[in-house]
């Protein structure tokens, strides 16, 4: 059985998140998305949260399923038996930086843990969590870039009401 990992923050998941999750699950027989809980940042959503959008966002997939992690993917991967990191790649900077990340956990993992890169489909390239964010504080429209759910979620959370063009 082919297993793989698709570690992320998803804070919060964009439908590019969800475009590599819908390839990458036709190409593995289980797919596990793992929210990672990195203490170094200040999420809009709580790693449970994020877990629970993830469960309804991928619920029409059944190969898909959902966790979450603290500390290194490489130690998370090797108590979960897996061996593939699935990550999606939007420009030449998302490379330069996956790569040392694909390189380095390759590396202290003893080889167990390679990396398989997914570039993002065009119409998903310009989209960042970080920029639905921002786009979402000041009301702005942000349907394009999440499911409706996580958009009233999002605007919930900065308790603004989308602007209506």
């Amino acid at each position: 059985m082919k297993r793989a990992v698709y570690p992320g923050s998803f804070d919060p998941v964009t439908y590019g998140h969800l475009d590599v999750i819908r390839r990458a699950s036709e190409i593995f027989d289980v797919l596990i998305v793992s929210v990672l809980n990195n203490q170094g940042k200040t999420p809009l959503f709580s790693v449970e949260e994020r877990v629970n959008i993830l469960k309804k966002a991928t619920e029409d997939i059944p190969n898909v399923q959902v966790d979450s992690f603290s500390g290194l993917l490489i130690n998370y991967a090797a108590e979960n038996n897996l061996h593939v990191a699935v990550r999606g790649l939007r420009a030449i900077t998302d490379f330069e930086y996956e790569l040392q990340i694909a390189q380095t956990n390759r590396k202290l993992s003893g080889g167990k843990l390679d990396t398989m890169f997914l570039t993002t489909s065009l119409e998903y390239a310009y989209l960042s969590s970080s920029s639905v964010k921002e786009i979402a504080s000041f009301g702005g429209d942000i349907s394009q870039c999440v499911p409706d759910f996580v958009a009233d979620m999002i605007y919930q959370k900065y308790n603004v009401q989308k602007v209506q063009h």
